[in-house]
């Protein structure tokens, strides 16, 4: 087991700027999952807040001699805050965090307000800004309506149109998986925004609440994905990544992989929430209420006393962590037992394999398996990157 004294820091960090959205995704793990803190938190951060956190980064960078950070601007939905106050922010956290530092803006939208006014904002601070968006329009609108009911297609696409005007400033499409949509072409129509990258995430589910599937004893949202990888590969004029499949290809060759959903590597990210309370990554909020409580603030503590907080601890620990039945498994090193909210129950706890056991599986050995048909083996190809 890894020393406590050996934790990996934090190196993304993701401020809740709002905590209101103008559209009501029904899969919302903020405001429509088990806990509904966001909704009695301030609908939109303020300097003080932004400020104090920026002072906090900047002390965890120096004492981890760290030359670069993430910043995350992150909801709800963050434009909401509108343009002068986000400005405000961004020079806030800017200002807070030394020099020697480098800030690396990212910023999360439902893309239906933006304008000319906030690609302005983003090109001063250089924010990368992704997009969500789940297919086309019969796809999207099965869970991304406004909260009038109404479809969010039209407007999604047109501020993702008024991005692409400016590409340096595309990060990319987040689509969540929905077995009702046609994988191929849900992926073809996000492809054709030209994005850089397209992240496909799976429903957040636990044992307790398993997610939707036609047939229980069939891998169908592997099935889905490998579609997807299929597709992907299919036409080499593509040049966007995606991240989850990318993933599987880097771990499969001992290559650290690049997001918290796969492989064992301890995750480095942490939240700070509008009133500037620190709190585990906010997907977990989808398992139960209080699961991201820490009963940490940036006015009163720092990130180093959040690292070995009870809460966080399974995140340093890899394999130790993980149910039997993971340990064993010849994938664990690339799937890394799934999730950590897909692995949770009341009774166990994280002690479980992910309710996507099985798809991960189906879709870690087709890629494998389209590896090898290119005279490729896993494992042999790389090495591990530091």
């Amino acid at each position: 087991m890894t020393h406590p004294g050996a934790q990996a820091p934090f190196r993304t960090f993701i401020l809740k700027v709002a905590n209101r959205c103008n559209i009501d995704c029904d899969y919302c793990f903020v405001f429509n999952s088990k806990d509904q803190a966001a909704r009695r938190l301030p609908a939109r951060m303020d300097l003080d807040v932004a400020r104090a956190a920026a002072r906090r980064v900047g002390e965890h960078a120096a004492a981890h001699d760290l030359q670069a950070v993430h910043v995350v601007v992150h909801g709800g939905e963050p434009l909401l805050v509108g343009v002068r106050h986000l400005a405000d922010l961004l020079g806030a956290v800017r200002e807070g965090v030394p020099s020697g530092t480098q800030v690396r803006f990212e910023l999360q939208t439902n893309g239906t307000l933006l304008s000319g006014g906030w690609l302005n904002l983003f090109e001063r601070y250089g924010v990368a800004v992704g997009v969500s968006l789940d297919g086309p329009p019969s796809a999207n609108d099965r869970h991304r309506l406004t909260h009038a009911g109404r479809s969010s297609a039209a407007s999604v696409v047109r501020g993702i149109e008024l991005l692409r005007s400016r590409p340096h400033l595309f990060a990319g499409l987040l689509a969540v998986v929905d077995l009702a949509n046609d994988p191929v072409e849900v992926h073809n129509y996000l492809a054709a925004f030209e994005p850089p990258v397209i992240d496909f995430g799976l429903p957040h589910a636990t044992h307790d609440d398993p997610p939707s599937r036609g047939c229980p004893s069939v891998p169908e949202y592997g099935l889905w994905m490998s579609r997807v990888y299929d597709a992907w590969l299919a036409r080499p004029e593509y040049r966007h990544s995606i991240r989850m499949l990318e993933d599987i290809v880097a771990l499969s060759s001992g290559v650290r992989g690049s997001v918290e959903t796969l492989g064992l590597a301890p995750p480095t990210s942490i939240v700070i929430e509008s009133d500037g309370s620190i709190e585990a990554v906010d997907t977990l909020r989808s398992v139960e209420e209080g699961a991201t409580w820490l009963g940490l603030d940036v006015f009163h503590h720092s990130f180093d006393e959040a690292l070995p907080h009870p809460k966080l601890l399974h995140r340093q620990y890899g394999k130790d962590t993980l149910a039997e039945k993971c340990r064993g498994c010849p994938l664990v090193d690339v799937c890394g037992g799934g999730y950590l909210p897909h692995r949770f129950s009341a009774a166990v706890g994280y002690r479980n394999p992910s309710v996507y056991c099985a798809d991960l599986e189906y879709l870690i050995r087709h890629v494998q398996g389209s590896l090898r048909q290119h005279g490729w083996s896993p494992h042999t190809q790389a090495t591990s990157s530091p």
